[in-house]
């Protein structure tokens, strides 16, 4: 502590607590992916239409700060012309994460918005690899706006529990 003109000790400023954040694992939880074209064939021009969907599911693990948050995507490639399916890829991603410093109330966001964002590039090579490796040319998700995919949620969540809701009696 310093000292002051009187010999008294000064309060220290006080100082924000860092944000600590570490990949403890990654991993696979599911993988499927099924090449529509190669089990029933297609006939004509091929304009592909690709439609990916995320969601994510971030939850306390019972070591004390440790996270683990499980990506899912759900992609779809159709033709535009026919509407026929030509192939659809379903992962799940995860990671465990060690975090500190960062207060209750931002806790939720960020396990959905930052470490989603940290497994990102590990998925898009996945995805690239798998599309790939499954007939098709190397698909390279464009980045994904995690911040916005939150806010959709929990635009989803509010509505889905405006509409469960039974009105009270007085």
């Amino acid at each position: 502590m310093a000292e002051t003109d009187n010999g008294a000790a000064a309060p220290k400023p006080e100082t924000k607590a860092q944000v600590k954040l570490n990949v403890m694992a990654q991993f696979i939880r599911d993988l499927s992916f099924e090449n529509i074209v190669a089990q029933k064939g297609i006939q004509g021009e091929v304009n592909p239409d690709i439609q990916v969907q995320v969601a994510l599911e971030p939850k306390k693990r019972a070591v004390e700060g440790q996270y683990e948050v499980v990506t899912r995507f759900n992609v779809t490639s159709k033709n535009k012309s026919t509407e026929d399916t030509l192939f659809l890829l379903e992962l799940q991603y995860g990671g465990i994460f060690q975090i500190e410093g960062v207060p209750e109330e931002q806790l939720h966001p960020f396990l959905s918005i930052e470490c989603p964002r940290m497994l990102f590039p590990y998925v898009r090579r996945l995805v690239a690899d798998i599309t790939r490796e499954g007939g098709f040319p190397p698909l390279n998700l464009d980045n994904i706006d995690f911040m916005q995919v939150y806010k959709n949620s929990l635009a989803q969540r509010k509505q889905a529990e405006g509409s469960t809701e039974e009105p009270r009696a007085n």
